[in-house]
């Protein structure tokens, strides 16, 4: 865990000083908690939702980690029995021989994420276990894939940036958690991510042509967690985000978790100007009930908004700038 610095006004452009003791801001507050009681009075008694997409483990990771990124103990505080419930679910969907959680890597990625997540602060002896095995099969996958990716399964030949990504973040949460993750497994995905750079910064899906801001944000978060900010192909890809400003593109809460994170890493002024904005589209599209609508249901939806926002709490390991 790192140390929360409080954030103050959405265009403070010193929100990183640790001399600044100005308090969140009430209306991210207010909208973050309306989101919280969403999710927790939706959950099932299994640990999933019923929405569309809400049964898979994978969208029950990012729930999960919306409630921790709260700051609340996840073993007492008011989110705590949600929490082990998402976590259980999680786990009765690994399979015990090779780790496997869910039934796409998309899934499996963003679960095993969540583990990482909660490994070490929640108190249940499955988790590193688990969590092992997930990283096990992650790894694994990668050197039998020609391209050092990843795609839908865990034998794919084939591989694309954005189930990539969920992998490349997964690697890096499990590394800050205490486990081995070797160098040569993150070069070999910074190479895949570089293979699919276009000249103009962005990132393309199985290659460089036609780049998205969406997956241009995941390649810059993969960087930026291996700490290559000073590179080439991080600088090009932030300027391609630069240039796009806050677009949401055809999933935009997908959109919303990934970009939140690139421009974190970008500067004190690109991230103050799109949380600013950020802030703004989601009070404006959060509904009554405290959700969000997209195309993957409520629960995908509402935990990508919330984990957009969660930069500005700064509690969870894997949003250490």
């Amino acid at each position: 865990m790192f140390l929360l610095f409080s954030v103050g006004p959405a265009n403070s452009q010193d929100i990183f000083s640790p001399s600044r003791h100005d308090p969140i801001p009430a209306e991210l507050e207010a909208m973050y908690l309306k989101g919280l009681k969403y999710l927790t009075t939706t959950q099932s008694r299994d640990g999933s939702w019923t929405d569309n997409q809400g049964s898979q483990p994978g969208v029950v990771g990012l729930a999960v980690m919306a409630m921790m990124a709260h700051g609340e103990d996840p073993n007492l505080g008011p989110y705590a029995d949600h929490i082990k419930r998402g976590l259980d679910f999680i786990l009765r969907n690994s399979n015990r021989d090779n780790g496997y959680i869910g039934s796409s890597m998309y899934n499996h990625g963003f679960a095993a994420l969540a583990l990482a997540e909660a490994y070490g602060s929640v108190d249940d002896p499955r988790l590193g276990p688990a969590l092992q095995k997930a990283i096990d099969l992650i790894l694994n996958s990668q050197r039998r894939n020609p391209n050092n990716a990843w795609r839908y399964s865990p034998e794919s030949q084939d591989a694309d940036t954005t189930v990539s990504g969920a992998q490349v973040v997964a690697l890096f949460a499990a590394r800050n958690a205490g486990l081995a993750v070797p160098d040569e497994a993150v070069v070999k995905a910074l190479r895949f991510f570089q293979r699919c750079q276009s000249a103009d910064g962005g990132i393309g899906y199985m290659g460089p042509d036609g780049p998205n801001s969406t997956r241009t944000a995941i390649g810059a978060l993969s960087w930026a967690l291996a700490k290559q900010k000073d590179t080439q192909q991080f600088k090009n890809a932030s300027a391609y985000l630069a240039g796009a400003g806050f677009a949401t593109g055809h999933y935009p809460f997908y959109h919303e978790y990934y970009a939140a994170q690139a421009f974190f890493h970008m500067s004190e002024e690109a991230w103050n100007e799109w949380n600013a904005r950020n802030m703004k589209y989601l009070a404006t599209s959060q509904r009554p009930d405290g959700s969000w609508e997209g195309q993957h249901g409520s629960t995908f939806s509402t935990a990508g908004a919330l984990l957009s926002l969660a930069l500005n709490y700064r509690f969870l390991p894997i949003y250490e700038r």
